[in-house]
């Protein structure tokens, strides 16, 4: 447990509503990563995000007039974000790789439960209780349902052994959520998500540079598109607002909101592509609603 005081407050509505029209946009991420995966490979994927989404939250900083000028005692914090910020998004562009974008979307999914569960001994004030649990269990039931359907390519050890990668991935990220919570109460968010991104560039480059020397990058429209997607809307605007929400809210009562994310993706291709709205779909939203309002409902 941390011995500290946090703002740890209950999220109103107009805060849920934000967090929820964020959630949203992040319900493409599998979808752009399997695009750009088509033409460049994972890690210097993962390089060129991290340098476009620098560019976003520090230029929004920089015309905010917010220093940027990193603390000797912010170090081995920062260090540690960007540690496992690294691992989770390698792992995940691995895994997405081998598996397809909907078993990636749905095993990432359980992020949230890894925080909750983080959270739960780290956190003051932020324990779990049998409507969190039952929420969670609500809202994890209804990305199934929702994107159950639409699962194919299962039983190959090719896609198990992707879809256990992106388990892992979403444990890491569950505790790389669990602890800005912690650092955001003292270092502001885009100091945080400026260094955490910058760290992370020189590392993806040293690796892409070994592992990947073999395999260049053949830009097109379309991966070029997936790579601005990821950079500016989920790595620059999303993770900024929710970085910045995060420092103020409960992440368990923040997080279930998560589980819109694979459920949004799944209407908006749905949307997108003029098919008509399934019962799974519209089962799996309705269950999503019902848990974020037990773990967020009111006493």
């Amino acid at each position: 447990m941390i011995e500290k005081e946090f703002r740890n407050e209950d999220p109103p509505g107009k805060i849920i509503a934000l967090v929820l029209s964020t959630i949203s946009l992040y319900g493409g991420n599998s979808l752009a990563v399997k695009i750009s995966l088509q033409g460049i490979p994972p890690l210097k994927m993962a390089f060129l995000r991290y340098i476009l989404g620098t560019l976003a939250v520090g230029g929004v900083g920089f015309f905010q007039g917010m220093s940027m000028r990193l603390r000797f005692e912010e170090v081995r914090r920062l260090s540690v974000v960007a540690v496992l910020h690294a691992f989770h998004t390698v792992l995940l562009n691995i895994g997405t790789e081998l598996t397809i974008a909907s078993r990636s979307t749905i095993f990432f999914a359980l992020y949230p439960i890894f925080t909750v569960i983080f959270g739960h001994f780290w956190l003051p004030d932020d324990r779990l209780s049998v409507r969190k649990i039952l929420g969670i269990l609500s809202a994890f039931g209804g990305v199934v349902a929702a994107i159950a359907p639409n699962l194919r390519g299962d039983g190959t050890l090719e896609s198990l052994i992707g879809d256990l990668i992106v388990t892992l991935a979403a444990c890491l990220f569950g505790l790389r959520i669990t602890l800005t919570k912690v650092f955001v109460q003292d270092i502001y968010p885009h100091r945080l998500l400026v260094w955490l991104l910058s760290l992370n560039i020189p590392c993806f480059l040293f690796l892409s540079y070994f592992l990947e020397r073999g395999k260049p990058i053949a830009l097109t429209l379309a991966n070029g598109a997936g790579m601005l997607y990821q950079g500016w809307i989920l790595t620059g605007f999303c993770f900024l607002t929710l970085t910045s929400v995060l420092r103020k809210y409960k992440a368990s009562k923040l997080v279930v909101l998560y589980f819109f994310m694979p459920v949004s993706g799944v209407l908006f291709s749905n949307l997108f592509l003029g098919d008509e709205l399934s019962l799974s779909i519209l089962a799996g939203t309705v269950l999503v609603a019902a848990g974020i309002y037990l773990v967020n409902m009111r006493r």
